[in-house]
């Protein structure tokens, strides 16, 4: 699904200002169209991250007392109490921000912003039906080992250099004192670019070409950062945040093109797995046919007269007893041998007042049993091949062979 960025208007931006917005493709990495547009006119549809100007943070370094990290509402009071002297606003007008994966007795940076424009801000959106996933700083100070980054943004008429290094993240107007920011020679290493609208400016005042990056371009080299600021009193449930970490990986390792060896391998087990399997249960299945074709062809050769088999042991079994029968043999199903295993098998003292053998099964009146009694008879006689219920005052014994459906 492709992502909206939308950006609010700056705080005290005059009222019905338009937002910009960007949209990216599936993969995050390229912008598919940009402009500005009222809340209700977004495009769309598309999850929806809100960038949050460089000129509306402040950045802060603090570091955080031992146990104060998993303190929950109270790590905002802490935050507000290490940057009270600091901070030119009531920490209560404010929102807070700490940097991922910050850590106890590290410096960390902190990023705030005026708190009750950044809820305008989510509300607006909200009310025109858009709901916010993540609050992106449009820019964020570099790692100390990384060089300085410069950009120019804004109208010819309002252009800004924006500064981000390892101390911070510094805005300025560029006509004034932004210039002096880029006064030669450049940190080595440092990149600068500048949005079309002030490129021909900021060339005519350097002296030299200029690279230009697209608001769109910036915000989604933004994108790849892990800062959220949606914490504290706008934080997301614990488990909205899973969802959205979770979502966050299954989107990386589906679209990003550093994971196309590892989809690409994982796709190859996948599918050898899937005909290892399936070479497996072919061979399983063949391996059963070939006993259940032995097992028919030696009851068609023992008797003859069998055409068609449906269950070879079972009229295996059948014909064997109609031939004890022919011969005189006895089988499971004759009378002697259900008296044989029935006396070894009843309580002591239990004697039938009647008793009734008919088509293979013996029935006994006059025994008595009870439930338990009749449960522990059942389960010696099943073991020799026989089947024994009770009806009433009958007990019913038949081979298990011929028990009758």
């Amino acid at each position: 699904m492709s992502l909206i960025l939308v950006q609010p208007p700056p705080p005290a931006s005059p009222p019905g200002e338009e937002h910009l917005w960007a949209r990216c493709d599936a993969a995050r990495t390229q912008v598919t169209g940009q402009g500005r547009a009222a809340p209700a006119l977004l495009p769309g549809p598309g999850e929806l991250t809100l960038v949050i100007p460089a000129a509306a943070l402040s950045w802060h370094t603090v570091t955080l007392p031992r146990g104060t990290l998993n303190a929950g509402a109270r790590l905002r009071s802490v935050l507000a109490g290490l940057l009270e002297e600091r901070l030119l606003d009531d920490p209560e007008q404010l929102h807070f921000a700490l940097e991922p994966r910050a850590r106890e007795g590290e410096p960390v940076w902190v990023a705030t912003c005026d708190q009750a424009w950044l809820r305008e801000a989510i509300q607006t959106l909200e009310a025109a039906g858009r709901r916010v996933g993540r609050l992106l700083p449009e820019l964020t100070p570099r790692a100390s080992d990384a060089p300085p980054a410069f950009y120019v943004t804004g109208l010819p008429e309002d252009a800004r250099i924006t500064c981000c290094d390892a101390s911070g993240v510094v805005t300025l107007p560029l006509a004034e004192h932004g210039l002096a920011l880029l006064q030669p020679p450049l940190p080595e290493g440092a990149t600068l670019s500048a949005e079309p609208a002030v490129a021909q400016a900021t060339e005519q005042l350097l002296g030299t070409a200029v690279p230009l990056q697209t608001t769109g371009e910036r915000w989604l080299q933004s994108l790849a950062s892990d800062w959220d600021l949606a914490q504290f009193a706008l934080a997301r449930t614990g488990r909205a945040r899973a969802g959205k970490t979770l979502a966050g990986w299954g989107h990386t390792l589906w679209r990003a093109p550093r994971w196309r060896a590892a989809r690409w391998g994982a796709a190859a087990l996948v599918v050898a797995q899937l005909i290892g399997v399936n070479a497996w249960a072919w061979k399983e299945r063949q391996a059963l046919q070939a006993k259940r074709d032995a097992i028919t062809q030696t009851l068609r050769t023992t008797f003859p007269k069998v055409q068609l088999v449906i269950d070879a042991p079972l009229q295996m079994r059948r014909e064997v007893q109609a031939l004890q029968q022919a011969t005189g043999g006895l089988t499971p199903a004759d009378l002697e041998p259900m008296l044989s295993a029935l006396s070894a098998s009843l309580p002591a003292g239990r004697v039938p007042t009647a008793i009734d053998y008919s088509g293979g099964q013996l029935r006994l009146r006059g025994l008595g049993l009870s439930v338990s009694e009749l449960s522990a008879l059942a389960s010696p006689l099943a073991a020799r091949g026989y089947n024994a219920r009770g009806e009433g005052d009958l007990l019913l014994v038949q081979a298990t062979e011929t028990r009758a459906p």
